[in-house]
């Protein structure tokens, strides 16, 4: 039975989630309380189908989901992310008749945990070309690489990954499946010691010819645009559209604590308090003209793929929403510090967490340089797999 949507998220939960942020960052530590909440809550299973006992969410209520989250926990948001959208993938290939990730529903709905072994130093092109080899021998593929960024280390259970099988050269192919993280060759480093989302601890990841049996295998493919289909273009969808409104939902949080903030700042220079300066007039009219555009353009973009609109051009609206509605948090926050003045440099100020979350969000695939890349590419007609990127 499907879990009720209104118990994914309560506000008596997202109340505790607001408590245990900031000391989650402090300690750098996992949000294993939070985590222990959103499973008992059915929010893993939220973008599940209801025959498999989830929530049926499409990609458009599932992002609302996830700026309330990332409004309270930005850490808990981003990293729950890369578990649901693996999920949200997986129903949609089901819905338009794809049974190839049918096992992943089945897995989830099970108990078990997805996470994303996709990052890579030295590959810009994510999903789409691979540094980590892929190997065939009977009965399945060994995997080699090292993974960055791999979100939920200590609980996942199988991981989402891509690799590169370049026996024939001329015919390289790229491998998607998934490794269960007990598989021999699977090591999990601890790395993650960073500026911001520390709560996520997205630990690396070292695979030496890791197995992974065809029955974990959901896709083998040719490598970049030439191999992309409705699967590479659902995970923009839910991965993308997950990670701007993660951001989109810490942005709005620094704005009403701005708000709230500015009529009780005062000066020695001024009769009224720092609400009647023009300039946080001016900046506050701009940080919320950011969030509504952002906002605007997030929710048509996700509402237009949960509800199978045809865009020929998907892949160009998916990475220009991300790369918009991100940009405009970075500039929201940046102006919510500008008005804090300095107090917005203690550890005690929720803004100095908010500020360092945010900075995060250029590392996500869709960053200003992939992004111009990619959509001036494919709205000049230029082919993105040519081997001479330039010039």
């Amino acid at each position: 039975m499907a879990v009720a949507v209104d118990k994914l998220l309560t506000e008596e939960m997202l109340a505790r989630f607001d408590e245990r942020s900031p000391m989650y960052d402090r300690e750098n530590r996992f949000f294993d309380e939070d985590w222990q909440e959103l499973k008992e809550s059915g929010y893993l299973l939220a973008t599940v189908p209801p025959e498999f006992g989830g929530s049926g969410l499409g990609l458009d209520d599932y992002v609302r989901l996830q700026r309330r989250l990332g409004y309270v926990a930005p850490a808990t948001a981003l990293a729950v992310n890369m578990h649901c959208y693996w999920t949200g993938v997986a129903s949609d290939l089901l819905r338009a008749g794809d049974e190839s990730l049918r096992f992943v529903l089945e897995k989830a709905a099970a108990g078990e945990v997805l996470c994303a072994l996709h990052g890579e130093a030295g590959n810009d092109l994510p999903l789409l070309l691979a540094v980590a080899s892929a190997e065939r021998v009977d009965g399945g593929w060994r995997i080699s690489g090292h993974k960055i960024f791999g979100s939920l280390s200590p609980v996942w259970t199988l991981g989402g990954f891509h690799a590169m099988d370049t026996t024939d050269p001329a015919k390289p192919l790229i491998v998607h499946g998934f490794l269960p993280r007990g598989a021999a060759g699977v090591q999990i480093i601890d790395t993650w010691d960073t500026l911001g989302m520390r709560a996520t601890q997205s630990q690396d990841t070292v695979l030496d010819n890791a197995f992974v049996p065809d029955d974990l295998v959901a896709l083998v493919c040719p490598p970049g645009f030439a191999g992309a289909g409705l699967f590479h273009v659902s995970i923009f969808a839910w991965a993308l559209m997950g990670f701007a409104a993660t951001y989109l939902g810490a942005a709005k949080r620094a704005f009403d604590l701005t708000v709230a903030q500015m009529p009780n700042k005062t000066s020695i220079a001024l009769t009224h308090s720092m609400a009647h300066h023009p300039e946080v007039q001016h900046n506050v009219a701009e940080m919320r003209i950011a969030l509504d555009a952002a906002e605007a353009m997030l929710e048509r973009t996700a509402a237009d793929w949960a509800t199978g609109v045809e865009h020929p051009d998907w892949p160009v609206r998916l990475v220009g929403t991300r790369y918009f509605v991100i940009n405009q948090c970075f500039d929201i926050v940046d102006r919510a510090l500008d008005l804090t003045g300095g107090a917005g440099a203690f550890k005690r100020n929720r803004l100095e967490q908010l500020f360092r979350d945010v900075r995060m969000g250029r590392f996500h695939p869709g960053n200003t340089l992939l992004a111009h890349e990619l959509i001036g590419k494919l709205c000049l007609g230029i082919d993105p797999d040519s081997p001479q990127r330039w010039g």
